[in-house]
């Protein structure tokens, strides 16, 4: 009886062991760790932005901006400047099979529209040019009395939660270790660190990191996964930013508030493993 027991347990055993050694690799995500790395671009709404300080406070109304690609460039690749473009990294990890948690950071670039025609309302005396009362007044956004810009950049540092379903089989396709399709859809949230470059009625600009504010956001992808690791994954993602504390000048009086809404495009590669 013991040695009928010993072989129907070795056999189980065995037949375990062999079900897994056929399993694919990407039949489960559970414990798995992915990273990415792309590029993106982005668009903005219309945004109030209120400048403040000793002796000013106006606001420029509906603020129109946008941002600035660097198109097809070495940067992207090159590990001295991958930085400098508008780029998007991700860090993950799968804690089911379906649902993962990540951390981010979104490097896009928001730069006001130069010599814009904008209503602006508040007023200003500062024994300058620009002194006056001002109540949606057209006033045209000349280098001399402003320019603004997140570029270096709007940094959005965030974390996502997502979900992940592999739609492969309904396109035909059994053997997922050579190649699988994948949707996933999230919703993010962090702050806002940029590096903002603003020269307001001629003073010098403070352009230092600085934690402004914060953002949420939410997203849809697709992925397409190459023998089991590597992956090309577009992706477009939305979200609110509320940024109520925006260093302007290295007087540390000079503040801006504005908040808006984005829509980035990203395309990223990156690997998925185990450790």
């Amino acid at each position: 009886m013991v040695v009928l027991t010993f072989c129907v347990f070795s056999q189980y055993s065995f037949s375990q062991e062999e079900i897994k050694s056929q399993e694919k690799y990407t039949a489960h995500n559970k414990g798995k760790f992915y990273i990415s790395w792309g590029g993106n671009r982005e668009s903005f709404t219309e945004s109030d932005v209120n400048f403040r300080g000793d002796n000013y406070n106006f606001t420029v109304e509906n603020m129109r901006a946008h941002d600035k690609p660097k198109g097809w460039h070495v940067d992207y690749i090159n590990p001295t400047r991958m930085t400098i473009p508008q780029t998007d990294f991700r860090l993950g990890y799968y804690i089911s099979d379906h649902y993962s948690i990540s951390v981010g950071w979104d490097h896009m670039k928001y730069v006001m529209s130069q010599y814009q025609l904008a209503n602006v309302t508040g007023y200003i005396s500062t024994g300058e040019e620009y002194d006056g009362a001002y109540y949606q007044t057209p006033t045209v956004m000349t280098e001399d009395f402003l320019t603004y810009e997140h570029t270096d950049g709007l940094n959005y540092v965030n974390a996502e939660f997502s979900r992940h379903d592999d739609f492969s089989k309904w396109l035909g396709i059994t053997n997922t270790d050579i190649i699988q399709f994948n949707f996933s859809e999230g919703l993010g949230a962090g702050v806002l660190y940029p590096k903002t470059n603003t020269k307001l009625m001629g003073r010098e600009r403070h352009d230092e990191f600085h934690v402004s504010g914060y953002g949420l956001s939410g997203k849809m992808a697709l992925n397409i996964t190459f023998l089991k690791h590597f992956y090309v994954q577009a992706e477009l993602k939305s979200g609110y930013i509320n940024m109520q504390d925006i260093r302007t000048t290295y007087n540390g009086t000079d503040r801006a508030s504005q908040d808006f809404f984005f829509f980035q495009r990203i395309i990223e590669v990156g690997g998925i493993f185990r450790i």
